[in-house]
């Protein structure tokens, strides 16, 4: 462990090199591509935490109004464990699931001389916005032990299955499950059971299927910040690969692909012109009206999800769902 609030999982020079194939494919191929983990710079992660504060994104109100629901319940069936977070960005909504497994550690405490430890280890590969989540969480929530993992979800969970002993819950929030096409989900599904030991469990959250007017409105935001956070993917790649994308020749959109059940956001090119990356000795040219794919959000019904988490040796164990059915919290055991 590098200090008590944080572990930095890899160094920024061996990120740099995991993501430059991604980044050189992407951009190269036909139709052109970005990888969204590039989102998530810490002006990205900010960018996000609005995006979860507009009126028209639904998913981390229903979400939250859930875990207001059931906090206490799930708290309940996973028992004192050590919760893991995947993404966890500022851990705001995070936060009713925390004060649920704390309260039962101060019930404990008052009831027993035999209590069971809870660890909270929260992820995410943005380190600025991660460390100041986890010091504000560690004066909030003196009765956890709480360090954060700086790093992609492969290294943290490489990192756990070798380093983690006591029970744990690992919990996936947020409806990002949906950025993975079918085969990133198999391979996420694969590394999360091999990550668990037998009696463990998992938590996902996952936006299910309704209208495309009510999904294309919560990914085209009329404040424009999904806009912005779509085009600082630009503005990360400048910084990161010594680039020169000029984010005025860029416009945003995202439609909703009812044939495969997924928002698309993609940025469209508004005049022919050559960008260059100059650490990858690179240079992109680009056609007037060409797009760039940046995100995919699958949206789930809830008994494909569950058949694919059984087939990786999850089995789920509970749903709950807001009123409208707009929303799902999953619970699985190893």
């Amino acid at each position: 462990m590098q200090n008590k609030s944080l572990i930095i999982l890899d160094d920024h020079h061996q990120e740099r090199n995991d993501g430059s194939e991604d980044v050189i494919q992407g951009l190269t191929s036909d139709p052109k591509s970005i990888p969204c983990r590039f989102f998530y710079d810490d002006r990205g992660s900010q960018l996000f935490e609005k995006i979860c504060d507009l009126p028209e994104y639904y998913p981390t109100r229903i979400e939250a109004w859930i875990l207001n629901q059931y906090a206490a319940e799930i708290a309940q069936f996973t028992g004192n464990c050590t919760l893991v977070e995947l993404g966890s960005g500022s851990s705001t909504k995070t936060r009713i699931l925390l004060d649920a497994y704390a309260k039962n550690i101060n019930a404990n405490y008052v009831n027993s001389d035999n209590v069971s430890s809870c660890k909270y280890l929260p992820i995410d590969i943005s380190d600025g916005i991660l460390k100041t989540s986890v010091l504000q969480l560690q004066i909030h929530y003196p009765q956890l032990e709480i360090c954060g993992l700086s790093g992609t979800y492969d290294q943290a969970l490489t990192y756990l299955a070798s380093n983690l002993e006591e029970p744990q819950m690992i919990f996936f929030l947020g409806s990002s499950m949906g950025n993975f096409n079918q085969q990133e989900s198999d391979h996420f599904f694969q590394k999360i059971s091999q990550t668990l030991k037998s009696g463990d469990y998992f938590l996902l959250g996952v936006d299910l299927q309704k209208s495309p007017e009510i999904l294309e409105a919560a990914y085209n935001d009329s404040q424009g910040v999904t806009a912005d956070f779509n085009l600082n993917m630009l503005a990360h790649l400048n910084w990161y690969f010594q680039g020169n994308f000029d984010l005025n020749l860029f416009q945003h959109q995202a439609i909703y692909n009812q044939a495969e059940a997924q928002i698309e956001m993609y940025l469209h090119c508004q005049q022919a012109h050559t960008v260059s990356l100059d650490i990858l000795n690179l240079e992109i040219p680009f056609r007037s009206g060409e797009s760039i794919l940046t995100e995919i959000s699958r949206k789930f019904d809830l008994p494909t999800i569950q058949a694919q988490l059984l087939a990786h040796r999850l089995q789920p164990l509970k749903v709950w769902t807001d009123p409208k059915n707009w929303f799902a919290l999953i619970l699985s055991q190893a």
